[in-house]
């Protein structure tokens, strides 16, 4: 999902074209106060990604201040914010990149250029979301959990963890299983493939 926040209704119209001419689905907000009230009502992530194309200078929240609100929520992996503005310098899209922007197009700007750096931004936005979701899964887990993990990924088997950790190996085999499910996996090779 694109999302276009800009107070101008031409661009946003032009940006909504270009997103369809690529089939990337999108939606407007003329305002930075219109994107953070969609951002605090749904909450939820596109799994296929998501991007904000970002101009720098409106009326209620410039697209600073919405950056910054988005940089404290620790957002900008999940929802990548490409700036757009007709009145960028140097120093502003050196100071937006060195704080974690994804990019900074100058209006007016190549359509493919853009749309490229969209789908690239996406992209990153899906893969930070298979990240967070990992973690989410890993923080399911128990402290004992945790610890038969860290064996099996170290590729010991079963009678030998419950050696080191000093249980039973029927315990063992059940923490196996919480794990799997937790994790979403059936084997220890799949397991070792989610977590490299």
């Amino acid at each position: 999902m694109l999302h276009i926040v800009d107070d101008e209704e031409a661009i946003r119209d032009s940006l909504t074209w270009l997103a369809q001419s690529r089939a990337i689905a999108s939606a407007a907000y003329e305002s930075g106060a219109a994107f953070l009230q969609r951002l605090d009502t749904d909450g939820s992530f596109d799994p296929q990604g998501e991007c904000i194309l970002l101009d720098v200078r409106m009326p209620d929240i410039s697209g600073a201040a919405l950056f910054d609100t988005l940089a404290s929520r620790g957002l900008t992996k999940r929802l990548p914010v490409i700036f757009l503005t007709g009145h960028g310098d140097v120093p502003m899209a050196v100071d937006t990149l060195k704080r974690g922007a994804f990019d900074f197009f100058e209006k007016p700007f190549n359509d493919n250029k853009l749309m490229d750096r969209v789908q690239e931004a996406l992209l990153s936005s899906q893969e930070a979301g298979a990240v967070a979701e990992i973690t989410s899964r890993l923080q399911t887990l128990s402290i004992r959990e945790r610890e038969v993990l860290d064996l099996i990924l170290a590729g010991k088997m079963n009678k030998v963890i419950a050696d080191e950790l000093g249980i039973s190996m029927r315990t063992v085999e059940v923490h196996r299983a919480h794990i799997f499910d937790k994790m979403n996996v059936k084997t220890a090779v799949e397991l070792a493939r989610l977590l490299k």
